[in-house]
């Protein structure tokens, strides 16, 4: 098969999968550093490379997913807050083999919406990388991400914009 019906193959097979579709167990040795390998080659004005992401797995994880859960219930009026979305955070957390947070550098040298579209970019990179090693992956965007930002040590310049679940399809 010639590049580009590969890559049109990848491009046309690319979906979301989410958490409660992935098979339990870790992912592959390697998996996680090839699918931020491929994020580096987004396309970036001035090369300020403003992604940043950060990779959750195992017990970090865990933590993750009770610290979304946790801001869910104390940022949620009690008319509004749902015990059963207060679980399935946490729940989807834990189906999923590794979360990594996506985050944007603001450099102050671009508009935020080309930093917002590189990191973007490099996200996409990511979902076809994931689709052409064979693991499924989600970018969710949950209203708590904003609340985030002194978990995962979020600079003033820096702003969470969701989370990329990975995991065995």
């Amino acid at each position: 098969m010639e590049n580009r019906e590969i890559l049109k193959k990848i491009i046309e097979d690319r979906k979301s999968h989410y958490p409660k579709d992935f098979i339990p167990g870790d992912l592959k040795e390697g998996v996680i550093d090839e699918i931020l390998y491929s994020a580096q080659f987004a396309p970036n004005h001035k090369k300020t490379k403003p992604w940043r992401f950060q990779v959750f797995e195992a017990l970090d994880k865990d933590v993750l997913g009770e610290e979304m859960a946790e801001v869910y219930k104390k940022s949620t009026s009690e008319e509004k807050f749902l015990e059963k979305k207060y679980l399935d955070i946490q729940e989807k957390v834990k189906q999923s083999a590794a979360v990594i947070a996506i985050s944007v550098n603001f450099s102050g040298l671009l508009p935020e919406w080309e930093e917002i579209a590189a990191t973007s970019m490099a996200v996409q990179n990511m979902y076809l990388t994931c689709t052409a090693i064979g693991v499924g992956c989600y970018w969710s965007t949950p209203a708590v991400k904003d609340e985030l930002s002194k978990f995962l040590n979020l600079e003033e310049n820096q702003k969470c914009i969701g989370f990329f679940y990975i995991g065995n399809i």
